[in-house]
Order: C-alpha cells, then structure tokens, then sequence
C-alpha cells in the first residue's frame, strides 16, 4: 500500500478545471506503476457522471473510480493546486487539495479512506499541507 510517497506528491500544479486537476492527481499513480492510464479516464468519467460529490470537505477533493478500472496496487497520491479551481461543489468549492484514491479491494479502500480521514480531520494537517514547500515536508506531517 502506497500512502503519499515522495513520487506520489506534486505540489502547486497549474490546473485550468476539475478534470485538469483529477488527471495530475491521476497521472501520478500511473506514473508510480500503482494504477494503468485507464483508471485516470475512469476518475474523469465518475466526476463527469457523478458530479462533485468527490469534493469532501473545504478545498479537498477525492477522486476515485472502481477498481476494475485499472488499479494495480493500493495507493493515494497528492496534488495542491496552484490556484484553486471550481468542481461545482456547493459549499466545498474552490478545491486545492486533490488526493486520487486507487484501491484494489474495498479493504483497501477502507483502509486508505481511514488513514486519509485521520490525516485530513486535523485542521493543523490540512494548513502544513497548504503551506509545504516540499514533498519531504509532507511526507513528515503523514508520518
């Protein structure tokens, strides 16, 4: 299971939409070999469907699509936004913070929700991960 690794951390990516942002977030859990290019498309198509109902709490969006999609390997990966961008949500919008969630189980995506959860419930954690310069700090505020 990969939680936020290095390679799965980008920060201040450009990102013109929602979909912009869930394919840099996607991009890397291909990139990392947890995820094939389907499953990106897939995370696209359930926004599109399913509306902005990935958009979780303030700035935080979380996208995800079923596993037979194209997971390989449990792993959420992170991108801040350089500027934030509107998903249509209304109350949670503009988001900044997009975790894409790949799980190969529902275990895993209990599991992965869980520590996602912890991690996002402390508002402390959600301003070190705005503020972070780099992936090394955020990978001190998971650990």
């Amino acid at each position: 299971m990969h939680f936020m690794e290095k390679g799965l951390i980008s920060l201040d990516i450009e990102a013109e939409d929602a979909e912009q942002a869930i394919r840099a977030a996607g991009q890397l859990l291909v990139d990392s070999g947890a995820a094939e290019g389907s499953y990106v498309e897939a995370m696209v198509s359930a926004y599109r469907n399913n509306g902005p109902y990935i958009v979780i709490a303030p700035h935080i969006a979380l996208p995800h699509a079923k596993a037979e999609n194209g997971v390989r390997e449990a792993s959420v990966s992170f991108v801040r936004l350089r500027r934030p961008v509107a998903f249509g949500h209304p109350e949670n919008d503009p988001v900044e913070l997009v975790f894409a969630l790949g799980s190969s189980s529902s275990s895993d995506h209990i599991a992965l929700l869980r520590r996602l959860t912890t991690l996002l419930n402390d508002p402390a954690n959600v301003e070190a991960l705005k503020e972070a310069k780099t992936a090394e700090e955020i990978e001190s505020i998971i650990q």
